[in-house]
């Protein structure tokens, strides 16, 4: 016996086998999809936080040709001491830091760092130690940083980013 239901035929009793079919396909298909989605997240964010070790190295030797690699031409900098300056502008200052025998950054340190995405966007967060001297004085400071990150064809580039001092 068959019965007509929602323009196709179906031998009485088979309805429930067939949903149970398209149920799991879903799922298959579903969790497949979450899986990829999870590797491309995970990967994304290896390469952020790739993205920050090299900043960090960088700036600690004053290697302005890998940091002008991975700062934006538009790139929108916040220092500690709220001043704003442009990516040439950073690394003009990076230059002149470096030419000064008195200055030095012997270490930069980050003691956390997270990576939140949203599409092409990163945002990496965390708090960075910096050890050094400046005119002849050692100093130890610790900053919050935020550092956004777009990925422009196939590179990521940091667009913006601000350090505050952690006072407490």
């Amino acid at each position: 016996m068959f019965i007509y239901r929602e323009s196709s035929l179906l031998e009485e009793g088979t309805e429930e086998p067939v949903k149970l079919v398209m149920f799991l396909v879903f799922i298959s298909v579903t969790a497949g999809w979450a899986v990829a989605q999870t590797d491309a997240e995970e990967s994304t964010k290896s390469k952020i936080t790739a993205l920050e070790q090299v900043w960090n190295q960088a700036y600690k030797s004053g290697d302005t040709t890998a940091l002008a690699s991975i700062l934006d031409d538009a790139l929108v900098l916040v220092n500690d001491d709220g001043s704003v300056q442009t990516k040439e502008e950073f690394l003009t200052s990076m230059k002149m830091l470096v030419s000064q025998p008195r200055a030095q950054q012997q270490q930069v340190a980050p003691e956390s760092l997270n990576v939140h995405l949203f599409g092409d966007v990163a945002i990496a967060t965390g708090v960075m130690r910096v050890k050094g001297v400046e005119r002849g004085k050692s100093y130890i400071r610790r900053e919050r940083f935020v550092d956004t990150w777009l990925k422009k064809g196939a590179n990521w580039v940091c667009v913006g980013t601000d350090a505050t001092p952690v006072l407490h």
